[in-house]
């Protein structure tokens, strides 16, 4: 297992490999190289950024039988995964805030587990998939609810700046079907799911994905959210705690 991080080096975004608090500088990015510059600092020293840089940011809709019948969008059942995509201009990072847009929008929470992509990936079988998983991250897929209902896709609901919080990390060599995941809302659990649960597992969504569109190195795909999910307000607290990862803490903001 390895933790990856980008961090604030200087005003610099730099990469680095996470050791017991310690950062070993990365040459690139980890989804492109893991070979380390020699130079490390203290974790405590340095600011975490958002840890993907992806083209593309796929999401799953509907992908837990229990958030499907909470919401208001699911009116029948699906036989294939259903996608939408986030635009990477909402990405934000771990201690960032999330900028409530106001206008009377419905702005909630989802909690997930998102996989990043390590190597470029076109018509992969399932048992092929893993080796095309760099690793696992929390994300947070902030969407304008009243938006969504309204609209016959979902891009416009979920691709405002700042509605992508991502991180802390990237953890590598988890089972990503055997994970807890956690979200709370100014220290209340809101959404308690387990990715055991998915309609579709992590790698049968890449290989369903990769043979509608190419994936490259460092793209994301967020897997769903359990139920639970919620509306948030300015100055609102919300953390998003994923078994084997850690939390991801982000702050809302008014606009």
């Amino acid at each position: 297992m390895a933790t990856f991080v980008a961090f604030d080096k200087d005003g610099t975004r730099s990469y680095g490999r996470l050791e017991e608090s310690v950062i070993f500088e990365l040459e690139a990015p980890p989804w492109i190289s893991d070979k380390p510059t020699g130079r490390k600092f203290p974790l405590r020293e340095m600011k975490l950024l958002c840890p993907v840089a992806p083209s593309k940011i796929i999401l799953t809709g509907l992908n837990y039988k229990d958030h499907a019948k909470e919401s208001a969008s699911a009116t029948k059942e699906f036989d294939e995964p259903v996608l939408a995509l986030k635009a990477p201009s909402a990405l934000i990072g771990p201690e960032e805030p999330i900028v409530h847009p106001g206008g009377g929008l419905e702005v909630h929470f989802e909690g997930e587990l998102a996989l990043v992509i390590g190597k470029k990936a076109r018509k992969v079988f399932k048992e092929e998939a893993p080796k095309y998983v760099l690793g696992y991250t929390c994300l947070n897929d902030v969407t304008a609810r009243n938006l969504q209902k309204k609209d016959v896709q979902w891009s416009r609901a979920k691709s405002f700046d700042t509605f992508c919080p991502v991180g802390p990390w990237i953890v590598t060599g988890l089972d990503p079907a055997k994970l807890n995941l956690t979200t709370r809302q100014n220290g209340l659990v809101r959404q308690k799911g387990e990715t055991a649960r998915m309609v579709w597992n992590p790698f049968e969504l890449v290989s369903f994905i990769s043979s509608v569109m190419t994936l490259l190195p460092g793209d994301v795909i967020s897997t769903g959210t359990p139920a639970g999910v919620g509306s948030v307000l300015p100055e609102d607290v919300i953390e998003i705690e994923i078994e084997g990862i850690g939390v991801l803490r982000n702050r809302v903001a008014a606009g």
